[in-house]
């Protein structure tokens, strides 16, 4: 067992390490096309549907959406309202923009009945909930597993008085909302020919594979936190964030 342990250490400490000032060095001779970056931030405002935000950043860049804002605000409209639990305003703005949407994906329909069921879970008109589930959700149940699986899941937030306690509590928070309208929203961008992900979350997945795929082979100051940008060196200092180029 001693042998083994050297032997693994002894392996461990052949990586190769990158310092700070060398890691700081490369990070600085990397060359990103400024337009490239406005894109890829114009590409996030339109798809998440942040109009103004996207208005505000064409005229500070000069940079046009790629496609109408007035289809950005319905987007908008249609989050927000199942954001603030008013799945029934939601639907009724979808089938004014295009009914064919909610016709023709049974899964996303579904999961707006379900998110109304939980909403009136959440108001504690339990007899309402109770009648909405048999009447919209029962047959719909019985037709795909799945569907039934997550109807049983939702209706377990009944049998919990304090659902901080209770396995689905998840249900009743703000995400469980937000990943109905990103749903939601993604159809819509579908239906109108659009991407339906934004590209920078995709990239940062991406810049954590790599991070922990060179991790493999040599040690080197990691980015550790993609709010703040700060890179954290292998014994955990800290370095500073302002040499940082996802900070400039």
């Amino acid at each position: 067992m001693v042998e083994y342990k050297e032997l693994f250490v002894g392996t461990s400490s052949q990586k190769k390490v990158v310092t700070r000032d060398e890691w700081v060095k490369k990070l600085s001779d990397v060359k990103i096309d400024k337009n490239d970056l406005n894109k890829l931030i114009m590409n996030y405002f339109v798809i998440e549907g942040y109009k103004d935000a996207a208005e505000t950043f064409s005229q500070e860049c000069g940079l046009s959406p790629s496609i109408d804002v007035d289809s950005i605000q319905d987007r908008m409209n249609i989050r927000n309202a199942i954001q603030n639990g008013n799945v029934e305003e939601a639907i009724e703005r979808v089938n004014d923009l295009n009914p064919e949407i909610l016709d023709t994906n049974p899964k996303l329909y579904f999961h707006l009945q379900q998110q109304r069921l939980i909403e009136y879970i959440r108001e504690g008109k339990i007899a309402e909930a109770l009648e909405f589930a048999q009447d919209e959700l029962a047959p719909r149940g019985e037709e795909n597993p799945e569907f039934l699986e997550e109807l049983e899941r939702t209706m377990a937030l009944l049998a919990f008085d304090d659902t901080n306690v209770s396995p689905v509590g998840d249900l009743l928070h703000p995400s469980q909302r937000q990943r109905t309208a990103s749903e939601l929203n993604a159809a819509i961008l579908t239906s109108q020919s659009q991407e339906k992900d934004p590209k920078l979350p995709n990239m940062l997945k991406m810049l954590v594979w790599a991070q922990d795929e060179l991790e493999e082979k040599i040690l080197f100051p990691k980015l550790k936190n993609l709010i703040t940008a700060e890179l954290v060196e292998s014994n955990n200092t800290t370095v500073n964030s302002e040499s940082n180029f996802l900070s400039t």
